[in-house]
């Protein structure tokens, strides 16, 4: 499995990361470990979790798992987590405050039966914490050992570089990665997130690659799901979206040609579209979620799998989601940043 750095720090992570969402519900623990097992025996080494997983389950079973590993392969692991959402009934058990990521890293620290979270994120935006409170929380953390390197989830620009800038200018830990969905059905973070993370050294860690299942080619027109999914066994969870995008010809014309290329490549329609998001720009790794080990092995396939410049064009066209000429096009915009490559 091919490395890179994570965002601008010098960590070096495996281009697919393992997700664990569905651990301790959709996947039980048994399945679980067998989903760590082969990742790593893969060459994996990024493993994401959340201490809001499935009622703090994921990070429960991550951490068993990491308790039965030798020292060698817990020394190669790089893990990551997150904060923010709510972790109990009272009103400071929710949000980005210091009081209550002091107290959820602490505990996911217990969980996960480490001494520091290698990629501690903050899993959204908080509208009535200052972020220079929050900032504050990871400079401690740091200081303290506990965290080594922060990290941002769905985050809109302005909240982005907002709070890179102040980080820089206070001179606190600076974030190096960002989470958001990415993939070749919502590619609206091109517009500004992405431009954002290139300016700044933010890495991206895309979550949802595959679109909520879509990108696997198992949804037919007009016809509703059958069978398991991702999110269990009830077909009507995980394709919550399958509505509006049925509704969408755009939709339909990227599966046709995600299924067109991966016919030619002999590889599955998964694995076109994983590879897709892994060579986009500033994609330090890509966060696989899958509800057992035959998924997860597929998703595995994506790993040396690179498209030609024909293909990505064909993908980049037919997945285009048609961004406004202003303020994105607008005067200026282009014709500076093609003179003066690598312009700030």
């Amino acid at each position: 499995m091919e490395h890179r750095t994570l965002g601008r720090s010098g960590c070096v992570v495996s281009t697919l990361c393992l997700g664990t969402m569905t651990f301790g519900q959709e996947t039980d623990e048994p399945g679980a470990r067998a989903q760590m097992d082969r990742y790593v025996e893969a060459g994996g080494n990024l493993i994401d979790t959340a201490d809001v997983y499935v009622d703090t389950e994921s990070e429960r079973i991550v951490g068993r798992w990491l308790a039965d590993q030798s020292s060698d392969v817990r020394d190669r692991l790089v893990i990551a987590t997150k904060g923010r959402f709510p972790t109990g009934d009272g009103p400071n058990d929710v949000g980005l405050s210091r009081r209550h990521l002091t107290r959820a890293l602490d505990a996911s620290l217990r969980r996960l039966g480490v001494d520091a979270i290698d990629l501690y994120q903050v899993h959204s935006w908080d509208p009535l914490t200052p972020i220079d409170e929050t900032l504050r929380f990871f400079d401690d953390a740091v200081a303290a050992g506990k965290v080594r390197y922060a990290g941002l989830s769905n985050f809109t620009g302005w909240q982005l570089q907002r709070t890179v800038d102040l980080a820089e200018f206070r001179g606190w830990p600076v974030p190096v990665t960002l989470q958001p969905q990415y993939n070749l059905l919502a590619r609206e973070i091109e517009w500004e997130l992405i431009p954002a993370c290139a300016y700044n050294g933010l890495g991206l860690l895309p979550w949802s690659p595959l679109g909520g299942g879509w990108l696997t080619g198992k949804y037919q027109r007009d016809e509703p799901p059958t069978g398991a999914t991702r999110l269990g066994e009830d077909p009507e969870r995980g394709v919550e979206a399958y509505g509006p995008r049925s509704r969408s010809q755009r939709t339909w014309d990227v599966l046709d040609v995600v299924r067109t290329i991966a016919e030619d490549r002999g590889v599955t329609m998964a694995q076109v579209a994983l590879a897709w998001v892994v060579d986009r720009q500033t994609v330090t790794s890509v966060i696989l979620g899958a509800r057992t080990v035959e998924q997860l092995e597929d998703n595995l396939g994506a790993a040396d799998l690179h498209l030609t410049d024909d293909e990505v064009a064909r993908l980049d066209e037919a997945s285009d989601p048609g961004a406004a000429d202003y303020p994105y096009g607008g005067p200026g915009q282009d014709q500076r940043s093609r003179a003066i490559p690598g312009t700030r």
